[in-house]
């Protein structure tokens, strides 16, 4: 991490910000390449300072997000994880159409626990259909195994790292402070903005292709009525 500190003050480093904006803009970049090209970003990061704010800004750009607790093989065996997937909308289906009257109350309780656990660590997974081009992570330290498994598929890795991590194991590291509130919803909400510019760019490239599509057969009904 040296060449990201600017200095030592009461046996704290303190990171140079100029570092952390060129990460940060590097970052954002290369986020929003990724969401131009309709790829998926999963963002990671299940400590308690940023559970939320993960949970939230990656439902803002629509992108999934693990904000509880990794799932072992939630990258590596995509096909279980998807399978409970299915189970958790079997779950949800019981108890919208009251199908758990049916049951003993001690199985209800039973059912009940089953889909709050699943509920809790599978939501931010539900729009995640095929495999994510790139993660977003707050606090490697922390997210070891989902960055293990990002490393062994091949899935770039943007992340916010502190003085405590080792950059070099992050493709895109933004130095930052990973445990003060504050800074994490800084830094998110921003990799969240530049993934919804990307998304936006993909919308915009579609409406010109329909104009374009349109002008002809209005060019040619127009041709038709002047022959009239």
């Amino acid at each position: 991490m040296s060449p990201y500190i600017y200095g030592r003050k009461n046996a704290v480093h303190i990171i140079d910000i100029r570092e952390t904006v060129r990460g940060l803009l590097r970052a954002k970049k290369y986020l929003a390449q990724v969401a131009s090209g309709g790829s998926l970003i999963l963002f990671v990061g299940t400590k308690r300072q940023a559970g939320s704010i993960i949970e939230r800004e990656a439902s803002r750009a629509g992108m999934p997000f693990v904000s509880e607790r990794w799932l072992g093989g939630a990258l590596t065996n995509f096909r279980t994880i998807r399978s409970r997937m299915s189970r958790l909308e079997e779950l949800e289906k019981i108890r919208e159409s009251d199908g758990l009257a049916q049951y003993s109350k001690k199985m209800q309780s039973a059912l009940n626990r089953e889909y709050r656990k699943m509920y809790r660590n599978l939501n931010g997974l539900r729009n995640m259909n095929r495999m994510p081009e790139c993660l977003v992570i707050v606090d490697p330290n922390k997210e070891k195994n989902s960055l293990r498994e990002a490393k062994a598929l091949g899935i770039s890795t943007v992340a916010l790292i502190d003085t405590d991590c080792d950059p070099e194991l992050v493709d895109l590291p933004i130095p930052g402070n990973d445990d003060g509130i504050r800074s994490i919803d800084l830094i998110v909400k921003n990799l969240a903005d530049a993934v919804i510019a990307g998304t936006k760019s993909i919308e915009a490239v579609k409406g010109k292709d329909s104009d374009k599509k349109g002008k002809p057969a209005a060019a040619a009904s127009s041709a038709e009525a002047e022959k009239k």
